[in-house]
């Protein structure tokens, strides 16, 4: 069922589901049975005709006047999400950034399990303080082989960022998860996301210069 989920979701659909997931855990560790589309749109400020659609794709309706039970739909997003497997990742770049990423076991949760990180600095490099071994990059093929995973999470300084991610590529990566400023150019069966925190942070700027 999660295959064929992931093959028709639309991603603002997708985008938002993380949304009521994190809504419907927080109701779930508070003993809650059910939840509407009504309450959880006041909750998010998301039009719960919309929820409600999005709610759809995962092949769930909400029942009149109780609305949708509560650990079926935290069950139901976590596996649409793809939480539920885990998937293998490598930092490249173990700047603060990278760092961080590498010490957050939070993301365990969501299935994300960064196994290595990369850098070319001979201070980092080795590095024992961290979850897991710190390699130059020129040994990503080495470690690949030895321990494989699929993600490469990019935080390397935007001038490093597309020769880092083509040594991931080449190494066998399949999917880049980008960090940096920078817009790395993939081969098109290459997974692609862009979390430019730059990007975000001068929109916020932007707004409050407008109120301002």
């Amino acid at each position: 069922m999660s295959n064929e989920i992931h093959s028709i979701l639309p991603e603002p659909t997708l985008r938002r589901l993380p949304w009521y997931l994190a809504y419907v855990e927080i109701l779930k560790t508070r003993g809650e049975q059910h939840i509407s589309s009504t309450r959880i749109a006041r909750a998010l400020n998301v039009d719960s005709s919309q929820i409600a659609k999005d709610l759809s794709f995962l092949n769930l309706r909400g029942k009149t006047r109780i609305g949708y039970e509560v650990t079926t739909l935290a069950e139901k997003l976590t596996e649409a999400l793809g939480f539920r497997v885990a998937h293998r990742a490598y930092v490249l770049g173990v700047g603060s950034l990278g760092s961080a990423l590498m010490s957050d076991s939070g993301l365990s949760n969501y299935g994300l399990q960064i196994v290595a990180g990369f850098d070319t600095d001979p201070e980092v490099i080795g590095r024992g303080d961290l979850a897991v071994p710190v390699y130059h990059i020129d040994d990503i093929e080495e470690v690949m082989a030895a321990n494989p995973a699929d993600i490469c999470i990019l935080t390397v300084p935007a001038e490093a960022a597309q020769d880092a991610a083509d040594a991931a590529i080449a190494a066998g990566m399949k999917a880049i998860w980008n960090f940096t400023p920078y817009r790395v150019k993939v081969a098109e069966d290459v997974v692609m996301s862009n979390t430019s925190i730059y990007a975000h942070l001068a929109l916020i700027y932007n707004r409050l210069n407008v109120k301002e």
